[in-house]
Order: C-alpha cells, then structure tokens, then sequence
C-alpha cells in the first residue's frame, strides 16, 4: 500500500507506524498534510491516537482519514469528533482512497 500511495504525483510518504506510541512520537516531530490511520494498531489503536492527539492542544491541521476493517456508524461518528474527514473500507475502497490522494497531490507542498 505504501508503495502504490507513494507514487501518486505530489506525494511524499512522511513515515509509517504500527504502534500508538511510536505514532504520537512521529507526529510531534515531523510536518504532514495528511494523517492515514488504522483503527487496529498491533499495539494500541487509532481511536485512542485520535484522542490524545485532540487533548494534547497541539494544533493538527492536517486532513485526517482512517482507512481500516473496522468503518462502523459508530466508529465513523467517533472520528468526526475527533476531524476525522474521510473513512475508507481497506477491503473494497483503496482505490477511493488513491483517488483523493491523487487528487490533493496537486495542490500538496513538498515538506
């Protein structure tokens, strides 16, 4: 996956996480325009990630989309809490999800 999104024009992979921690960690130190999450980290999980994110008073104005198994109403109303603007069923929508990034590849800076 990171491969293929890494080829769109415009698009500059910034960094890959497996782990809620480790994800914080490179959040804080490093500058994106676009936050992929998981729901199911093997260590964790996006939610939580989102949670702390919106509690540490850090601005993120990055866009911010979950891409997983798990696209449920009610994950789906959790992350709208939390700025999540777009969801994506990783077992039918991946190209959906390559198409808005394709799209926002355009108009994306190079960080």
């Amino acid at each position: 996956m990171i491969e293929t999104l890494s080829e769109i024009p415009g698009v500059v992979f910034a960094g890959f996480s497996e782990e809620e921690e480790d994800a914080l960690q490179k959040i804080d130190a490093d500058s994106f325009d676009v936050l992929i999450l998981d729901i199911e980290l093997k260590h964790g999980n996006g939610m939580s990630l989102l949670r702390t994110l919106s509690k540490s008073g850090k601005p993120l104005n990055s866009l911010k989309i979950i891409f997983s198994n798990n696209v449920s109403n009610a994950f789906r109303r959790a992350g709208e809490q939390y700025g999540v603007r777009f969801f994506f069923d990783k077992s039918s929508e991946f190209t959906k999800l390559r198409d808005l990034l394709a799209a926002l590849g355009t108009g994306l800076p190079d960080h």
